[in-house]
């Protein structure tokens, strides 16, 4: 199905005066014939055939000018309106205007009443409403937004690529591009939309381990990288986001911008994982205070060596070295031993 512009002119200010004056005359008429009956029931003569006629047609301008009534809409600026007459598509009202239809074109949308966690769908009262499931069917709410909008789709439950669960949210920027695909090519573009964000997760999430893991890789070139749902974040999003277009052409959609909300492992193994954090943080910190601890022992024996300050022997050394050694990686603050006596 191809989007059509409707391209008429907006004559909706032009009939706006038409039927108001088919209601003045409608109204005229109505009223005139029914001084004429009246003053002839009091007089007891019969109405005359063009009071008849003149009230019948007051009565049938009215209801002309009721029926015309039904072809105004109005569209606000970023928004649209898909006219059908009789299930045939007749084009989409998309310029900011005051527009007059067919009156018999109805704007069709079957999202209309869908609810999402997303912006510009749930506003005042609507949002105290949705809960219960009350749903709007006027014109004005069966129009189709062209702004974009934010959705934010529920935290899921999906296995990294080595099986760990974790649990990850989006938010996903989007707008209707083609408002003819939105409608008849899907059943509920919202809820088609809410879906296909949910599966492109979790195809993509499937790739990536929560962190840098070796032997793993990520981008499908054979390669094992360092990529990483906590450390790439921008690389990931971009990959659901081009996902989430592939899947969601068809409805005439444009996904402009992809994020990560929220990640963390799932419950059930987060203290566990805590816990290994918490130990690769302590080895990288012993790690570090080693290697600073025998640089800082080898500087204090080549500082003695060549200043001549003390002459040790080898075991005097080891000695030297091991208390050094004691001092700087100890958890707690030497307490030192003074030695009065002599050297040996």
């Amino acid at each position: 199905m191809e989007e059509r512009i409707y391209t008429k002119k907006k004559l909706g200010f032009l009939m706006l005066f038409v039927v108001i004056v088919l209601f003045g005359l409608s109204l005229a008429g109505i009223i005139i014939s029914g001084e004429h009956v009246s003053s002839a029931d009091d007089a007891g003569l019969p109405a005359a055939v063009t009071d008849v006629v003149l009230l019948a047609g007051g009565i049938c301008l009215l209801l002309v000018s009721i029926i015309l009534c039904m072809g105004f809409k109005l569209i606000n600026p970023n928004e649209a309106a898909v006219l059908t007459l009789f299930g045939k598509y007749q084009g989409t009202l998309k310029d900011a205007g005051f527009y007059y239809v067919n009156p018999f074109c109805s704007i069709f949308n079957p999202a209309a009443g869908t609810k999402l966690r997303q912006s510009d769908d749930i506003g005042g009262k609507e949002k105290m409403l949705a809960g219960s499931g009350n749903q709007s069917n006027t014109s004005e709410s069966k129009k189709i937004s062209l702004k974009m909008m934010t959705l934010n789709n529920n935290k899921q439950k999906i296995n990294d690529c080595l099986g760990n669960p974790i649990e990850i949210g989006i938010a996903v920027i989007w707008k209707v591009v083609d408002t003819a695909k939105a409608v008849f090519e899907v059943d509920n573009y919202k809820e088609f939309l809410s879906l296909q964000c949910d599966a492109a997760l979790r195809e993509i999430v499937r790739i990536y381990p929560y962190d840098v893991a070796q032997n793993v890789d990520t981008t499908g070139d054979g390669v094992a990288d360092e990529g990483s749902l906590r450390g790439s974040s921008e690389i990931v999003a971009g990959r659901i986001k081009e996902e989430i277009q592939k899947r969601v052409s068809s409805a005439g959609l444009e996904i402009v911008e992809a994020r990560i909300t929220y990640l963390a492992y799932a419950p059930e193994i987060a203290a566990a994982m805590l816990q290994r954090q918490q130990a690769s943080a302590i080895v990288d910190a012993r790690k570090l205070i080693v290697d600073g601890a025998v640089g800082m022992v080898q500087m204090a024996l080549d500082s003695l060596s060549e200043n001549k300050i003390v002459d040790l022997d080898d075991e005097r050394k080891a000695a030297m070295v091991s208390n050094l050694l004691v001092v700087l990686c100890g958890n707690h603050d030497a307490q030192p031993i003074v030695n009065s006596g002599s050297l040996y």
